[in-house]
């Protein structure tokens, strides 16, 4: 695999992992509290929104990109 591929594929499970910690613990916690279920439904949701994060992490980070270096004007 090349080094840039590598590197977007390894920054893209990263990515995926601190997105998907912060928000599905946010959102769980607005949702349920921390009552005695919050660690069970917590490590649910962030499972599958794991699996379907890195996905688009790696797919639309490219687009991205290209869009924000499009509306400030640089190359990105």
């Amino acid at each position: 695999m090349a080094p840039q591929k590598k590197f977007h594929l390894v920054f893209s499970f990263i990515m995926g992992a601190m997105m998907v910690f912060l928000m599905t613990f946010v959102i769980t916690a607005v949702n349920l509290g921390f009552g005695p279920h919050f660690l069970g439904a917590w490590v649910r949701v962030f499972a599958i929104a794991y699996v379907i994060a890195v996905p688009v992490i790696f797919f639309l980070a490219p687009i991205a990109r290209k869009l924000t270096g499009g509306l400030l004007g640089v190359q990105a």
